[in-house]
């Protein structure tokens, strides 16, 4: 058994013994009437003065942390109590678990405190009492007989997956005429891979306003967040159920990729007056299981149709059972409708469109979605420049795609180099021959419009359309900064000429300069200004913080 040094029980002996019987226990932090597995909350661990009234010493721990932590806290009670007590050595524990006893017995055998069993403790149980109510009423996340149901269809949603299939701007009406709801507009999120959810707006108007807003504030940022907390619906959102141990942004990017066990479903509700609040109240869970059921049905129906290249006119109409509840209502017939009017209204909002009938530009008939799944992850990265010696022993020695006649004017030919294994770089590789090649590199601007951080995406657009992301650089990136104004220089002496390089040995020597028996291809290509691009800036929606 451990126990105390003897420099410790010394300076603990100096305390002065006052006349008192502390009592001392530790509890599990759950109610008796809650369901939570208190092993997730973990411990309390209590030493009060019972002849004071008063509190020594708190502390919580893990439930799987041993006994030496109820003696950690009994020290603090001793030598640095709560106010107003002072430090002191009691004459008597009293402790209501055996094993409890014995062991402090042990430990405490050099202090002359006396250590003895009680079946109950007065006022520990007391304060135990307290917690408990307090517990209880406590307002759980989602309503106990509607918790389970809702995370099973939010589950179903996840696997039906629409925002594989649907853009934000493309909004399904669900009419539903009950608990004071009329109709919700649905903006399913998720297409570009940054945010997974689905918003369930109780007006058009609503949805309008902060689309309009957000595309104002991505000159003006300061007043993005409070445009945010001004929407008016209920809302679904994904995230890992690790993300709080892992806080790499790379990972969010992978959410799709996860297993079902490792999403974690998040229910809340947005409102101008209220802000976010992450609990769904009886009526509020029955309208957004509702608004889920009839979602997953109308998916099921239409999948096929929403693969085409328009955003079809459909309008289905169900009868949704609802779970058990004390309302004598047993189904409610739901409506649920695509609105191809309003997501034309919301792409010219967001200037989708581009009326350069000249230009290879990307419209908005052909921008189905940015994917980030091309380039790996841990690659390496670099805007460089390539010397026109090099460039003519790289075309004779790599897998290479001429783009046209480039007029060897300025150092050479500006590149994007990417850096990844061998195996990684043939996919890369053969992935963007099966897109027909490459047809431009871009960089586009993007923006948070929660944090208010602004991006320049590097982007890379294949021949049949695709748009792949290859980077993120913040704007105020010095380092980024100065690499661009010489990209632009460059491709300004190229007439717009640059190319894509990809080159194995990331883990080899060469890693991070790689040499020329490491480059496995060379793709020549058109560099696009933004404007050439023509999707205007790419909205990162906010993240929900849930307190």
């Amino acid at each position: 058994m451990t126990s105390f040094n003897r420099s410790t029980s010394r300076r603990l002996k100096k305390l002065t013994q006052i006349p008192s019987v502390w009592e001392g226990d530790r509890r599990p932090l759950s109610s008796p009437n809650q369901h939570s597995d208190s092993e997730e909350k973990g411990e309390c661990i209590l030493w009060v003065d019972y002849s004071q009234g008063i509190v020594r010493g708190m502390d919580v721990v893990a439930s799987d942390v041993g006994p030496e932590a109820i003696v950690r806290t009994l020290m603090r009670a001793m030598e640095h109590p709560h106010s107003p007590a002072r430090p002191a050595r009691p004459q008597r524990i009293v402790v209501k678990d055996r094993e409890i006893q014995f062991y402090l017995r042990g430990v405490l055998q050099d202090l002359d405190i006396a250590i003895d069993y009680a079946p109950e403790l007065p006022l520990i149980d007391e304060l135990f009492r307290g917690f408990a109510d307090i517990l209880d009423s406590q307002t759980p996340d989602l309503p106990p007989q509607y918790a389970q149901i809702l995370r099973e269809k939010a589950f179903a949603i996840w696997q039906a997956a629409p925002w594989e299939f649907l853009e934000e701007q493309q909004i399904l009406s669900i009419e539903i005429n009950k608990w004071d709801v009329g109709t919700l507009y649905a903006s399913v999120m998720g297409m570009l891979g940054m945010e997974y959810g689905i918003l369930f707006y109780r007006s058009e108007e609503s949805l309008k306003q902060f689309r309009t807003a957000v595309l104002q504030d991505v000159e003006s940022t300061e007043h993005l967040e409070e445009s945010f907390l001004k929407q008016d619906c209920l809302f679904l959102t994904f995230e890992s159920a690790d993300e709080d141990e892992d806080e790499d942004e790379d990972e969010e990017s992978d959410l799709a990729d996860l297993p079902l066990s490792e999403i974690d479903p998040t229910f809340g509700n947005i409102h101008p007056l209220e802000g976010l609040r992450s609990v769904l109240y009886d009526e509020e869970a029955l309208v957004i299981f509702v608004a889920i059921e009839s979602l997953i049905r109308f998916i099921r129906d239409h999948r096929r149709q929403f693969h085409e290249d328009i955003f079809p006119n459909l309008s289905r109409r169900y009868r949704i059972s609802l779970p058990q509840s004390e309302e004598s209502t047993k189904s409610v017939a739901v409506t649920v409708s695509t609105m191809p009017e309003l997501a034309a209204e919301l792409e010219e909002m967001a200037d989708f469109d581009d009326d350069d009938e000249e230009s290879d530009n990307l419209d908005s008939a052909n921008f189905q979605s940015l994917q980030d799944d091309l380039i790996p992850e841990d690659s390496f990265l670099s805007l460089g420049v390539v010397s026109w010696e090099m460039l003519d022993h790289l075309r004779k020695g790599v897998t290479y795609h001429k783009a046209g006649e480039i007029k060897q004017v300025g150092d050479g030919l500006p590149v994007i180099l990417i850096q990844t294994s061998r195996p990684k770089a043939k996919t890369v590789i053969e992935r963007i021959e099966a897109a027909g090649g490459l047809k431009a590199i871009c960089f586009n601007p993007g923006a948070d419009a929660f944090d208010g951080d602004r991006y320049d995406l590097g982007l890379l657009q294949t021949q049949n359309e695709e748009l792949f992301l290859f980077g993120e650089f913040l704007d105020e990136d010095p380092i980024h900064v100065e690499a661009r104004k010489k990209w632009n220089q460059r491709c300004k002496n190229t007439k717009g000429y640059c190319g894509l390089i990809i080159a194995k040995g990331l883990t080899g020597a060469s890693r991070g300069n790689p040499q020329l028996r490491d480059m496995m291809a060379l793709f020549e290509t058109r560099s696009l200004s933004p404007k050439d691009l023509g999707i205007g800036t790419l909205q990162l929606m906010p993240k929900l913080e849930l307190e």
